[in-house]
């Protein structure tokens, strides 16, 4: 019996089909900003630049989905490359990529796939790219597996946020970002409007303190693999390599860890340690479930197309998925931080007109809410000073000894952005933020100055 033929792939008509329906006529639950039309998807196409942060298994999901929802210009950021560990859930990936970058080969597999689409791949760190790589795009959308990331990239989108003389956000400078993120069989998806509701750091009490162990039952008293790994990762790595910071991205120093705790855990009698497990106690990292993937990748996918289509109100403001027992799915709606000095209007910094640039940065050492070290700073797009790469360093060098009021054009208020180390929870970690820097006595003369004219 001959078998029945296989089914013929879908036409570009019929692919569109129901995404098209949705784009074109009207609802009760669209936004007051929604002008349904039938061209409404070509546009989307040919002038939204779609950010993608993280190519590993949320991150495949979303660029599948944001592929198929109509988004042609897209680009993926990621600095990992495949592990063979990785193959079980991240479903772009094959044995032959194990090596390779994740987001040039999570790429290359969705262009294959959906025709007209056209994803750019950036393999390298987050920090490493300017701010005008990130100013570009008209939405980001996170998939990462890590707070510290969250956090910069949030405070990256913050970071063009203006405000008008009422401390009103300045609508142009808005940065939307949809944020998804997995656990085991839970999951959420958020969206974060700057200005408009919470930010990462709004609400980062919502993510748990990592699960910490006392050093002497490392030391002393192991009961469990886990036990082992950190004590390999906490204890013996500086006694082995006095002064050498430990890199959890790099492969060499995690089989290192693996080796170590396996010696600590054959000396124990204790069994369960492997290399996965020890990626996963060392960086934190939950085992992921596919499905779970999926699911949050379509909410964040439906969420990014609402906000630039307005086909439908977008979540408000903050969904959480558990699949743990049944299916549970709520919204809960968090109340934005005013305060907050990510998102705010920015940390008032008064100046002498006489302060140096130089003086200005030791001042971002010591103010209390900022303590940040090795900063550069940057005004209106322009470099006042940049702590790396060195050919930029020496380019900036004599701005030190020029008094800000000076580099900034003699203006009463300016906005300036700083990035460099911060603490957060203990740990020095990259961060960006962005500073009101008022003079003392300027405003005030110039009040004088226009009476006098007047």
């Amino acid at each position: 019996m001959a078998s029945p033929a296989a089914a013929a792939p879908p036409t570009e008509p019929e692919r569109w089909r129901d995404l098209d329906m949705l784009l074109s006529r009207p609802g009760n639950l669209v936004h007051s900003t929604f002008d349904p039309s039938p061209g409404l998807r070509d546009l989307i196409g040919s002038y939204v630049e779609v950010l993608v942060v993280g190519a590993g298994g949320l991150g495949c999901e979303l660029l599948k989905d944001l592929a198929l929802s109509g988004f042609k210009n897209l680009h993926v950021i990621d600095m990992d490359t495949i592990d063979v560990s990785n193959l079980n859930r991240q479903f772009l990936f094959r044995i032959q990529d194990v090596g390779k970058p994740k987001a040039e080969v999570a790429a290359k597999r969705v262009m294959e796939r959906v025709s007209g689409v056209n994803i750019v791949p950036h393999f390298c760190r987050i920090e490493d790219k300017e701010l005008e790589f990130y100013n570009q795009f008209q939405i980001i959308v996170l998939g990462l597996d890590s707070i510290e990331a969250r956090s910069y990239i949030n405070s990256v989108a913050c970071g063009f946020l203006e405000y008008d003389s009422d401390d009103r956000p300045v609508q142009e400078t808005v940065k939307p970002m949809v944020d998804g993120g997995t656990e085991g069989f839970k999951g959420h998806a958020r969206v974060i409007i700057p200005g408009m509701t919470p930010c990462f750091e709004c609400n980062i009490w919502l993510f748990p303190p990592q699960v910490k162990f006392p050093l002497c039952t490392l030391a002393e008293t192991p009961r469990t693999a886990a036990h082992c790994i950190e004590y390999a990762h906490l204890i013996k790595w500086d006694e082995v390599h006095s002064g050498k910071p430990f890199d959890a991205d790099d492969t060499e120093h995690m089989q290192w860890i693996y080796s170590e705790a396996l010696k600590r855990a054959e000396l124990f009698g204790i069994s369960g340690v492997t290399y996965s497990l020890t990626q996963g106690v060392v960086k934190n990292i939950i085992p992921a479930i596919a499905s779970t993937n999926a699911i949050i990748s379509a909410a964040c996918a439906l969420e990014a197309l609402k906000l630039v289509s307005g086909c439908s109100k977008s979540v408000s403001n903050y969904l959480t998925y558990n699949g743990l027992v049944g299916t549970h799915i709520k919204v809960t709606e968090f109340v934005r931080d005013t305060d907050c000095l990510v998102c705010g209007p920015g940390t008032l910094i008064e100046l002498d007109t006489s302060s140096t640039l130089s003086e200005f940065i030791k001042m971002l050492e010591e103010h209390p809410k900022l303590l940040m070290s090795k900063a550069s700073v940057t005004h209106g797009g322009n470099n006042l000073y940049m702590q790396s790469p060195e050919v930029l360093e020496q380019m900036t060098r004599p701005n030190l000894s020029i008094p800000m009021f000076e580099l900034l054009k003699g203006t009463p208020f300016a906005t300036v952005h700083v990035s460099g180390m911060a603490e957060s929870n203990g740990k020095k970690v990259s961060s960006l933020r962005k500073l009101r820097v008022a003079f003392k006595g300027v405003e005030e003369a110039s009040k004088m100055d226009t009476t006098e004219s007047s």
